[in-house]
């Protein structure tokens, strides 16, 4: 009956189509509300703190933040809910808002049958999760601006993405859709309670689903030949058209490889991560990485970037240069970071969300170059020879995307590797490093694109995570510390007066209750930071927010997973579990492996007992599909597969205890934790932490180290080499 009372309402509406919608970040953006313009209208938007809503605050729509005072109005005048879900870099959210929010016409129709409400997505992942799972659900698929009709107790009867003003080309548009969405209101009213009803309970049963049986390891290999089939074996990447990084897709094959010994896992890592390096996603002036590739070879991106694309390809660089040693891997690595710190971080320490694709109201103009303009710039012989090396030519190879004509344009790529080039690395390097800094210095000087300045605890964990990592791999302290520095700001500017994290902060504010993804992913970071300086309070904070997590977001009803939100939070139509890793990694597929890491690194089985049913809430999503939970799966290959416990014990300032660290910290042995148990500290906070670490001792005062394998331990030893043989045995 459900699906029959839906699919009547999809003939009524004519629902619509991903083509026109932002998957998961496509982007253009407005410029933010200019103090030095005078405004026709300003709307409830006006007094908020998210550059998403204050783009729209001087709409002619009436429109509302999430909250109260419009579901009151809506009661009150019996209106149904406009419900509008976007985020600042969203190109067809922009798109809509100039052809309808913008326009008279439409908004005095809305203003008349609806009560409306803008939403960030990204301020409240919450709404967005219970809405987008109504218009999949309604329509079969999803995207951004995501619109959806509620009536006044938040349940909804219609959902689906972008509309223009005008019905066009079989997609209705908004003057009809408001005046067929007005009219089903006063006249089928029936139907709709109907459907609202049966939406919302269906929602609710797929949150509550209990799954017995585990997972066994086989579906490792499932996942693995899923993704060897949808490999493109020419350019990288899986699928063969729009191509998104996917960092923890690789990041799963990685380990994969590790563990089975698998050549070809091991090649589509390599593959891909080169190919990206080379194409036009990555900006070769500036660094970075944009949102996705439009097409199969990597070369036209859409040009948003996002910090969590960043974060997640920092690790999946860092960890890949770790495994193969090559060295443009090591580079990218420290061009991500580069590009980070430089335009990317507060002065506090905190890490901005996004830059936009626009500038001067055209996508790209910000990052490409003219052939003419650069051979001006370095002069005709380095010039010449610049462009040569990333394909610029006079006809330009960036096209108009309507018409398909050039534009004397050029997105600078490389075919080939500069190992490929046959010319001395040292000297290309060197050579492309001077000419690139005067092409980054004019280009400082043209208008930048729109940055979106919040900061998000969730994203900001990501990103302490990756640079953690990244500071232990490669050996360099400047970025343990810049992670550190975001870690004293999540916890001096993102915590409530009673102790709770928060989830944004933008101009001197924090606000918004943190939700899964906040504490998975801090949690994450703090762990990655604790292997990275053996500062113990960070692997206390890991574990107080752990235990934060298990008292207020865990399904105690079904002992499987954690919902969205916690506890007390705002009461949504649903309470909802994440298990899909998208554009980022679900909240849930992180915990997993932040738990298996603290059940070793404390020794404490709860956490193992937490994994286990955690793992028993995936078991229906990777059974489906394999590939849709890859973060989840790479947490799996560490239950799976033999994995070590490190111990050293010495003096943190020994040489020889340094070297240890630095032997365990060179060698690519992703299935294990390390533990420093130093000398010259008191144990006291140690042993509170983990009590199994009270019996450890050097011996004869020298740095010892104990490795342990799957639960078993070898007797302690004072030699590096012995105790690298037994962690590569």
């Amino acid at each position: 009956m459900l699906f029959q009372r839906i699919l009547f309402l999809l003939i009524i509406f004519i629902s619509t189509s991903i083509i026109y919608s932002c998957n998961p970040n496509e982007s253009k953006t407005n410029i933010m509300n200019d103090s030095s313009k005078s405004y026709t209208h300003t709307n409830n938007l006006i007094n908020e703190k998210s550059p998403y809503l204050l783009q729209h605050a001087h709409n002619p729509v009436n429109w509302f933040p999430w909250g109260e005072e419009a579901f009151e109005k809506a009661r009150k005048e019996n209106k149904p809910i406009f419900l509008s879900i976007g985020y600042s870099t969203c190109h067809w959210c922009h798109v809509m808002e100039h052809e309808s929010f913008e326009d008279q016409e439409v908004a005095d129709l809305m203003n008349q049958h609806f009560v409306s409400i803008k939403v960030d997505r990204e301020e409240r992942p919450d709404i967005d999760n219970i809405y987008m799972s109504v218009c999949q659900m309604m329509t079969g698929s999803g995207g951004w601006p995501l619109t959806v009709v509620l009536r006044p107790d938040k349940k909804p009867f219609f959902a689906g993405t972008y509309f223009p003003k005008h019905s066009r080309q079989g997609r209705i548009g908004m003057l009809d859709l408001v005046t067929q969405l007005a009219d089903a209101w006063k006249n089928k009213k029936t139907e709709i309670d109907k459907s609202a009803e049966e939406i919302t309970q269906y929602l609710n049963v797929q949150s509550d689903q209990n799954i017995d049986g585990n997972l066994s390891d086989d579906i490792l290999d499932k996942a693995y030949n899923t993704f060897n089939k949808q490999f493109d074996k020419q350019y990288g990447g899986f699928g063969n058209s729009r191509k998104f990084p996917s960092p923890h897709n690789l990041l799963f094959l990685l380990h994969y490889w590790e563990t089975s010994g698998n050549e070809t896992a091991l090649t589509m890592v390599t593959k891909t991560l080169t190919e990206m390096r080379k194409g036009g996603i990555f900006d070769h002036v500036g660094f970075g990485f944009h949102r996705y590739s439009t097409e199969s070879n990597w070369f036209l991106p859409h040009f948003e970037k996002m910090l969590y694309d960043q974060a997640m390809l920092l690790l999946a660089y860092t960890e890949a240069y770790q495994a193969t040693g090559v060295e443009l891997f090591k580079q990218t690595a420290e061009e991500i970071i580069e590009y980070t710190t430089r335009d990317m971080t507060s002065q506090e320490g905190g890490f901005y969300s996004a830059e936009d694709a626009d500038s001067e109201g055209e996508e790209g103009k910000f990052y490409v170059w003219n052939k003419k303009e650069v051979i001006r710039i370095l002069g005709k012989e380095d010039g010449e020879w610049f462009s040569k090396i990333y394909n610029l030519t006079d006809k330009g190879t960036y096209h108009e995307e309507a018409s398909g004509k050039a534009t004397g344009q050029n997105i600078p790529f490389l075919t080939q590797t500069f190992d490929e080039l046959k010319i001395p690395i040292e000297e290309v390097h060197n050579k492309i490093q001077v000419l690139r800094t005067k092409l980054f210095d004019v280009r400082e000087k043209r208008i930048h694109p729109y940055k979106d300045d919040k900061i998000l605890t969730d994203w900001n964990g990501l990103m302490i995570a990756a640079l953690s990592k990244a500071g232990r791999i490669l050996d360099e302290s400047k970025y343990i510390n810049t992670a550190e520095k975001s870690v004293q700001f999540i916890f001096s500017k993102l915590i409530d007066a009673d102790g709770n994290l928060l989830h944004r902060f933008r101009e001197g504010e924090a606000g918004i209750k943190a939700q899964i993804d906040d504490y998975s992913f801090l949690i994450w970071g703090l762990l990655e930071l604790y292997e990275s300086t053996f500062k113990l309070s960070y692997l206390e904070k890991a574990i107080d927010l752990t235990n934060v997590l298990i008292t207020d977001f865990w399904d105690t009803k079904n002992n499987s997973g954690f919902y969205f939100t916690g506890k007390g939070g705002e009461e949504l139509i649903a309470r909802p579990k994440e298990f899909y890793d998208g554009a980022i990694p679900s909240g849930n597929s992180v915990m997993y492996s932040n738990l298996l890491r603290l059940g070793k690194l404390t020794a404490q089985t709860k956490y193992d007992d937490f994994a286990d049913n955690l793992g028993l809430a995936f078991k229906k999503t990777i059974e489906q599909n394999p590939t849709s939970s890859s973060q989840f799966l790479d947490g799996l290959t560490f239950s799976f597969s033999q994995s070590y416990e490190v111990i050293i014990v010495g003096d943190r300032e020994d040489e020889k205890t340094k070297e240890m660290i630095e032997a365990v910290n060179s060698n690519y042995i992703p299935n294990k934790v390390l533990i420093l148990i130093d000398t010259q500290t008191d144990r006291t906070q140690l042993t509170k932490l983990a009590t199994y670490t009270e019996s450890y001792i050097s011996i004869d005062g020298k740095p010892t180290a104990y490795v342990c394998k799957n639960h078993i331990c070898n007797l302690p030893t004072t030699d590096v080499n012995k105790m690298m043989e037994m962690l590569n045995n």
